[in-house]
């Protein structure tokens, strides 16, 4: 049965689109069959949008933080209450084997909210410097667009922040995966939230999401997705001083020194690549391993990708779904005949449906060895299944392939020595590292160096994104 989400979410009440005659189809990643319908919102949608926001702005802000926290709490628990009907929706959506979908894109999402209420309630938003008070203000209306590849857990990364501070939002959820947002508008009006400091609209970047951006009223973006929209999105938002905070590409790279076990890191090192299919800014898509490994690290690698289950993300014993459309799923197929023609050697995988698979959106896990930075698929964010295997010549030069990039989102460093590790991640120029596996947090900032993005998510730093300061002489 298709779902068809007929109305935006404004001002507290469900609210006809402009244009009702125009709506996004959104495709079941599995079968390519009409999963659900969302408006096509425009310029119009945004504006009544933001100015419920706006208008919502000073009694919201005038709460104290604990009733704030109350109400993420109760967001959280609904949000909870929702999970067999989430779940499956972001499965069909995006792709994602649903113990994934369960755990980090709802249960883990709630979780998010709960952490910010506690961390909101524990921060002085006043202190004496001096002769000054210097005070810490939500920055106003904040217009949160986020990504299709964790379209709930993306968006709760914003609001959290953004709602215990004192922020109104209007909320764009990606146009291919917006299901779950509907679903947290509806815990919203459910709980009572206040009308106006949660609206959700949905429509394609230029209609709606470019409105957005250059709207006088919004005082903040917050973005995820592609470099490319992001600075498009930096651009328009200049002309208001916009304050931009954007989580973007990557094109991450774990390091196995010589002296790591080689099987151990290789295995951790992939099960973290292919999370999502792959589709994950965070992804460490660039691996590269002692030269004099490079053979061994392939028949390992062979192995690994041998054993992982594709099929209906539904199913529990997937281990690897499709991926969320068949325009991204066409791009990384090109992506590896690209490769390949550049001079990269398939080790395992490629273009071609996995066995015993005939529809849905799906790219086989694929190794390209024999890469070098030189290549766009060393340099390019492929959001895909694909790992590119890229030889070193000792850490100073795994360093410098890892720092040969214009992005700086996240890393890896495998090694049996922990100082020698740690010296490593620090050379890195990236915003995370990881030593000796994968280690998801939440409390620590999350964020990039270069073109991965301007400002941090997550624990107290993702809060400070979404205040002013203000230094009132005594």
């Amino acid at each position: 049965m298709v779902t068809n989400w007929a109305k935006f979410f404004i001002n507290g009440a469900w609210v006809a689109p402009a244009d009702s005659g125009r709506q996004i189809p959104i495709y079941n990643s599995v079968t390519e069959e009409l999963l659900e319908t969302v408006p096509a919102g425009n310029a119009n949608d945004v504006d009544r949008a933001v100015r419920a926001a706006h208008a919502a702005f000073p009694s919201w802000s005038a709460l104290s933080v604990a009733e704030r926290a109350g109400y993420l709490r109760r967001l959280a628990a609904g949000l909870r209450a929702r999970v067999e009907q989430i779940a499956p929706l972001i499965s069909l959506e995006v792709g994602m084997p649903i113990g994934g979908a369960r755990g980090y894109q709802t249960i883990r999402a709630s979780e998010f909210f709960e952490m910010f209420a506690d961390l909101g309630e524990s921060m002085e938003f006043e202190q004496r410097i001096g002769d000054s008070l210097v005070i810490h203000e939500p920055v106003g209306v904040v217009a949160a667009i986020s990504p299709s590849n964790f379209p709930l857990l993306l968006t709760l990364v914003k609001l959290g922040p953004a709602l215990i501070t004192g922020c109104t939002v209007v909320v764009k959820p990606p146009e291919t995966a917006p299901g779950s947002v509907f679903h947290l508008a509806e815990v919203a009006e459910e709980i009572g939230l206040p009308k106006g400091v949660i609206n959700v609209i949905t429509g394609y970047g230029p209609e709606a999401g470019e409105p957005l951006a250059t709207h006088p009223l919004v005082d903040m973006i917050s973005f995820t997705g592609s470099t490319g929209v992001g600075r498009r999105l930096l651009q328009l938002g200049s002309e208001t001083i916009k304050r931009a905070h954007l989580e973007l590409g990557g094109k991450s790279a774990a390091l196995v020194l010589d002296d790591a076990d080689l099987a151990t890191s290789l295995k951790q090192a992939t099960d973290q690549a292919f999370t999502n299919a792959g589709q994950v800014c965070f992804a460490w898509s660039r691996l590269v391993v002692p030269r004099s490994r490079l053979r061994a690290a392939e028949d390992i690698l062979q192995e690994i990708v041998g054993n992982h289950r594709v099929g209906d993300p539904l199913d529990t014993e997937t281990t690897l779904g499709p991926i969320v459309t068949s325009a991204a799923r066409d791009r990384v197929r090109g992506y590896i005949d690209g490769a390949v023609r550049e001079g990269a050697r398939l080790v395992t995988g490629g273009r071609s449906l996995p066995d015993g698979i005939d529809r849905g959106y799906f790219v086989r896990p694929t190794i390209l060895s024999d890469v070098h930075n030189g290549m766009r698929i060393a340099q390019e964010e492929v959001f895909g299944p694909v790992i590119a295997l890229i030889p070193h010549d000792g850490d100073a030069d795994a360093v410098r392939i890892a720092n040969d990039s214009i992005f700086g989102l996240h890393g890896a460093v495998f090694s049996s020595d922990a100082e020698r590790a740690l010296g490593v991640a620090r050379r890195m120029r990236t915003g995370q590292v990881d030593l000796n596996g994968f280690k998801l947090g939440g409390v620590a900032p999350f964020g990039g160096f270069k073109q991965s993005g301007l400002g941090r998510e997550l624990g107290s730093f993702g809060i400070q994104e979404y205040l002013e300061v203000k230094s009132v002489q005594l």
